[in-house]
């Protein structure tokens, strides 16, 4: 059954008059009619009454006019689904994200791209950076927002904002009122770090920077997140080192102190697949961009 021979059969029925049907379907009438009785034949079926003078719906085409409709609409439903998706109108994507995003960059990127796009939905899943990468890389995540000091091999990045560490004291902490601190004033203390498995890329940048002060870190405890990091911290089990950025959760107990004469930063990065980049991701990478320029 060929979809034009539904439209021809629709707008019979709805004229009723072989000539003005054939007229809004820009055909003539010889084409018409043999579409229907193609149909007609094709169900076995008398869809409508004709003579000389007058046309008329059988029961069997009074039903099978509301079901073609239906069709119809589903198929025009269906056909601007896809040409909207197609050209960015529409859509979805599935964004990975750290936890300690929430204090960087990606609100303000997500919010914006709401504003621009509101007809592609967003969906936002915490995970840890190297699953995200493996989720990227295996087309479950359409990006994903990462602390990583480089971009993985087949992903494309893009770089967030730099954001430089800064020592993460309890506040009942001898040197917690300092305005700046040395980073070898805290060798003696305890260390709270990530753990190496789950982002060896921050463990690394920590271990690495405490090293060029001088000093080997005393690892006490080990956590997954650096919301937990400061959580320990603020219960009086240690010191570390966290992006200045993870000052905006205000965890009570805490200061943080930024740090003299040493330069460090935390890298991350928007990944994304070049493969995988629908319409829909790209208006998101260009917001992203958009929002991430200097100044």
């Amino acid at each position: 059954m060929e979809l034009r021979h539904l439209r021809y059969f629709v707008v019979l029925a709805e004229e009723l008059h072989f000539g003005r049907a054939a007229l809004r379907l820009s055909i003539t009438q010889p084409p018409l009619s043999f579409a229907i009785r193609a149909l007609e034949q094709e169900l076995d079926a008398q869809l409508f009454v004709r003579d000389n003078k007058s046309v008329s719906l059988t029961e069997a085409g009074r039903a099978y006019l509301l079901e073609s409709r239906a069709i119809l609409d589903r198929m025009a439903h269906a056909n601007a689904t896809a040409r909207s998706i197609a050209s960015g109108k529409s859509g979805r994507i599935d964004i990975g994200f750290t936890g300690s995003m929430v204090y960087r960059e990606v609100p303000q990127i997500v919010s914006r791209f709401f504003e621009r796009h509101p007809g592609i939905e967003v969906t936002l899943r915490e995970m840890a950076s190297a699953e995200q990468v493996d989720a990227v890389l295996h087309g479950q995540l359409h990006a994903a927002f990462v602390n990583l000091p480089l971009v993985p091999e087949g992903l494309q990045g893009l770089a967030l904002l730099k954001d430089a560490f800064v020592c993460c004291l309890p506040d009942s902490h001898a040197l917690a009122n300092r305005k700046q601190i040395d980073l070898v004033e805290i060798a003696g203390d305890p260390f709270v770090m990530f753990m190496r498995e789950i982002s060896p890329a921050n463990y690394d940048n920590v271990v690495g920077v405490c090293r060029q002060a001088g000093f080997e870190p005393e690892i006490r405890f080990a956590a997954r997140q650096w919301l937990t990091i400061v959580a320990l911290v603020a219960n009086g089990l240690g010191v570390s080192l966290v992006p200045r950025s993870i000052a905006q959760s205000k965890i009570a107990g805490t200061r943080f102190v930024p740090l003299r004469g040493t330069e460090a930063f935390s890298s991350a990065y928007l990944l994304w697949q070049t493969e995988n980049t629908t319409p829909a991701l790209q208006h998101f990478l260009d917001v992203a961009a958009d929002t991430l320029q200097p100044g």
